[in-house]
């Protein structure tokens, strides 16, 4: 009997022990340009590692989560929030049986394409970008576009994780649970580890917390997502007639009015909207500036910009940096130089 490959054993066990909800990484639509399998690995887990490795997601680390640019190393980044992200997807999609690479992928890309200072820069980019910016989208043309240079349709990923990763915000529905998984699982991540950065910001206290929804979620972090994610796996639907990830209606609403708690008095609160109000400035001036010298911008951008546009291309060189780095070209940009004279 001939000896079957990893990926093919990978497979078989995708067919037999995984909910017959799963999306079966067999039935792929496949990659816009096909390639051969790979012995070790499924298409969803090289899509994994490819995300894993690529330029974008390692820039993340230096992407502002809610607080811009704190001074202590335990707030959270862009990039440990993705993790977080995965980590409760992961624990979501094991418990329901589903595909657990499928949905580690999605989670690991859904933010690739944030901009630098959170949602205040990607808030800036919408309005100063004629044809509009969200953060989802432009994930997606991260992978497909600007990850190495373009070359061989960028990180080429499946279509089911393409799908997972623009569907992955509140006004998207992702075509598999998996992908459903993580749009549930972003917002259980950075409602409850956004609260705990902010009591650490002195921004909240514990007692400014609503009572309703820590009565029937929790009054602590690890308590409120145990709460989230069993009633996720206790009221998703994996039934023929009717298949959906959910909430049980009581902790949907406590969900909902925490969420709307944090927007108010977090997110918009005028405390922290002054150095907000600095990084939408530096955002907008990068942006004229870049779309008026797309020299400046490196090579890959100049060639974006020929064929998609200035404004295009200074979107896509914006929403790549780092928080740091804007503030650098901001300053090599605005902030005069001292003239050296030589003796």
């Amino acid at each position: 009997m001939e000896k079957k490959s990893p990926r093919e054993l990978t497979l078989q066990y995708e067919k037999n022990q995984l909910s017959e909800h799963a999306f079966l990484c067999e039935n792929s639509a496949g990659r816009a340009k096909p390639e051969p399998p790979c012995p070790l690995r499924t298409d969803f887990q090289r899509d994994r590692d490819r995300i894993i490795h690529c330029n974008s997601f390692r820039r993340l680390k230096h992407k502002t989560q809610v607080f811009l640019m704190p001074q202590s190393e335990h707030y959270r980044t862009r990039l440990t929030h993705t993790l977080e992200v995965s980590q409760i997807a992961r624990t979501i999609a094991r418990a329901l049986r589903l595909n657990e690479d499928l949905t580690e992928a999605i989670a690991l890309g859904h933010d690739l394409g944030h901009t630098p200072f959170g949602h205040d820069g990607e808030r800036a980019l919408n309005a100063i970008f004629s044809k509009g910016f969200r953060h989802n989208e432009q994930s997606l043309r991260v992978a497909d576009i600007i990850e190495k240079n373009g070359e061989n349709i960028g990180l080429n990923l499946t279509d089911e994780v393409r799908d997972g990763i623009f569907n992955h915000t509140t006004k998207g529905i992702a075509r598999t649970l998996e992908g459903q998984i993580v749009r549930f699982s972003d917002k259980i991540a950075y409602i409850n580890h956004d609260i705990e950065d902010a009591i650490r910001a002195g921004v909240l206290s514990q007692s400014d917390l609503p009572e309703f929804p820590l009565k029937i979620l929790g009054d602590s972090k690890s308590k409120r997502i145990t709460k989230l994610i069993n009633s996720v796996l206790e009221n998703s639907l994996l039934e023929e007639q009717c298949v959906q990830i959910r909430y049980d209606p009581e902790t949907q609403k406590a969900h909902d009015e925490l969420r709307r708690f944090m927007f108010n008095h977090v997110y918009f609160k005028s405390q922290i909207n002054a150095e907000k109000e600095k990084a939408r400035f530096v955002i907008e001036v990068l942006f004229k500036n870049f779309e008026k010298h797309p020299e400046k911008m490196p090579e890959q951008y100049q060639k974006i910009a020929e064929k998609d546009g200035n404004d295009r291309a200074a979107a896509d060189f914006i929403s790549g940096m780092t928080d740091d780095y804007a503030i650098y070209m901001f300053t090599e940009l605005c902030v005069p130089k001292k003239w050296v004279v030589d003796n």
